[in-house]
């Protein structure tokens, strides 16, 4: 229901992230690199639309203003797909974008919505190859799931967003406590919300009985593993699968590591390569973990949260893509 909400705070929120894609460069005119061959060529690399995007995504209409506003700067055509919960939204802002580009003598038909609520018309975008040049699925495990199965066109995803923040024996512990609260607390149901902490274990009896107040008083749920559960009496027991779950939801789980190495190598087995963050202010550990761990956003003494596209001077934000991409 939160992902579904436009209220007028939304709304212009999606004016000012409009409003921010048409005053970026624009993408196309940059050059990437430029040099000159001893047999005289001289060539530059330069950025071209990928051509037709195929989006296909669940609840959130400002993903619909989004997607078309960045595929308009960059060149681009965009075919989208919303889910059925947001259909009548989704149609409306799509509406308004069409009629404002005749309105600037642009065809209207380079951003579209598929007039469909059936999935089979999830399934036959999958196949248009060599109509639509990548698919994008913004949504829950398993439509992303069924897309990578299914695709025959290109696709840039992510499965779900586990992410982590560390806290290193050198972390600034006043401000990993407001940082966690953010990461954790701000909105549990977005996919740059932090599911998992991992704590040092020299800091942790400093840290965890005043972070699982605050945490508390927000009506945030703690499991951890054994040693957690020494420090902090009467909360759950985290399981193997706990490591690798996107709450969505208030509830965190916590676990104590020897250093950085230990805690990388739990990233990267039970992370999804979307965001994760380390507290720290030892620089040498912090340029160790933003080099080591596999994320698509490593962090350093900021909340997850900030992982966004308007957030990184984007302007909107399509997806985050964790997986290779393909050639």
């Amino acid at each position: 229901i939160d992902r579904l909400r436009l209220d007028e705070k939304r709304i212009l929120d999606i004016v000012k992230s409009l409003n921010e894609i048409s005053q970026l460069p624009d993408p196309l005119q940059r050059k990437l690199d430029e040099w000159k061959r001893p047999n005289g060529l001289k060539i530059s690399r330069r950025p071209t639309p990928l051509g037709v995007l195929g989006i296909i995504f669940e609840s959130r209409p400002n993903v619909t203003a989004d997607a078309a506003g960045l595929s308009i700067k960059s060149g681009n055509s965009v075919i989208m797909r919303c889910g059925s919960d947001s259909f009548n939204s989704c149609q409306i802002i799509t509406e308004l974008i069409r009629s404002s580009l005749e309105e600037c003598q642009i065809s209207p038909d380079v951003v579209q919505l598929v007039p469909l609520k059936n999935r089979e018309a999830v399934d036959y975008m999958l196949k248009m190859s060599g109509i639509i040049d990548v698919i994008i699925p913004r949504g829950g495990k398993s439509l992303v799931e069924k897309v990578q199965k299914y695709a025959s066109v290109p696709v840039f995803s992510h499965l779900e967003g586990v992410c982590h923040i560390y806290i290193d024996e050198h972390a600034d512990l006043e401000k990993s406590y407001s940082v966690v609260e953010n990461a954790k607390m701000r909105r549990t149901g977005i996919c740059g919300a932090t599911e998992t902490l991992l704590v040092n274990k020299n800091v942790a009896h400093a840290f965890l009985p005043l972070m699982h107040s605050k945490l508390n008083k927000l009506g945030c749920e703690i499991v951890g593993d054994e040693i957690t559960q020494s420090i902090i009496p009467n909360i759950g027991l985290a399981t193997e699968d706990d490591w690798s779950t996107e709450y969505l939801a208030s509830i965190v789980s916590v676990k104590i590591v020897k250093n950085s190495e230990e805690a990388i190598k739990h990233i990267n087995k039970y992370g999804t390569m979307h965001t994760d963050s380390i507290i720290t202010k030892n620089k040498k550990t912090a340029k160790y973990f933003l080099k080591n761990v596999k994320s698509s956003i490593a962090m350093h003494n900021t909340s997850t949260q900030f992982a966004d596209g308007g957030e990184f001077g984007f302007g909107g934000e399509v997806g985050i893509s964790t997986n290779t991409l393909p050639p």
